[in-house]
């Protein structure tokens, strides 16, 4: 029997503690992706991109297992957030205004091929809305500020506060890519105050102005 890998505890880029920012280099990764807009809350598409990702997850999970014998626990759900204006983030809140891609990480010996078996798999019964949506796409992020936040999403305000204004700039840093969230615990079934997210910021050096 193969052994199942979770890369929540073999990578280091899914470890943080709550209470401590710290600085990490995140390698190169492959993620299930799709995008939206609006309020995670309140907006139909977010919903359906849940709905398209996880059916094309676990395809690709028995599809290595079965094919290459390598097994592994589907990583957690996580997402890019951006806006115009990054205070609709964190003072603001302003939900509306938010871009958001929601994603599922791919080991790296999962392939094109078996890619597109799987999305054609997931269509076959019940076939998600979104399904079309789903795409297989890489990201790098490189230096990175990460933390842990436990709580409700809304409670993630002042974490990012400090991460934004006083613990990247105070490591000579400033941001430089998307808010990235993961979300440890499964939202749609644990309680706001007890939810783990990890809270991940792209960073890069302050220019230095020209004499």
């Amino acid at each position: 029997m193969a052994d199942k890998t979770d890369f929540k505890k073999t990578l280091d880029a899914y470890q943080a503690r709550r209470g401590r920012f710290r600085l990490l280099d995140v390698p190169d990764m492959r993620y299930l992706m799709v995008d939206g807009h609006g309020d995670p809350n309140t907006s139909p598409a977010f919903a359906g991109a849940i709905e398209a990702l996880y059916p094309v997850a676990y395809k690709l999970k028995f599809a290595g297992k079965r094919e290459l014998g390598r097994d592994y626990v589907v990583p957690p759900l996580e997402g890019l957030w951006w806006a115009e204006e990054m205070d609709s983030f964190t003072s603001a809140r302003d939900k509306a205004r938010w871009e958001w891609t929601l994603m599922i990480m791919v080991p790296d010996w999962i392939g094109p091929d078996m890619f597109a078996a799987a999305v054609e798999q997931a269509g076959a019964r019940n076939r998600p809305e979104r399904l079309g949506d789903v795409r297989l796409e890489e990201l790098s992020e490189g230096r990175c500020a990460q933390t842990l936040h436990v709580g409700s999403f809304d409670e993630e305000a002042d974490v990012l506060a400090r991460m934004h204004r006083e613990f990247i700039p105070g490591c000579g840093l400033r941001m430089a890519g998307r808010h990235h969230e993961i979300y440890l615990s499964d939202f749609r079934r644990t309680a706001p105050e007890k939810r783990r997210t990890v809270l991940r910021q792209p960073v890069a050096p302050v220019t230095a102005p020209r004499v």
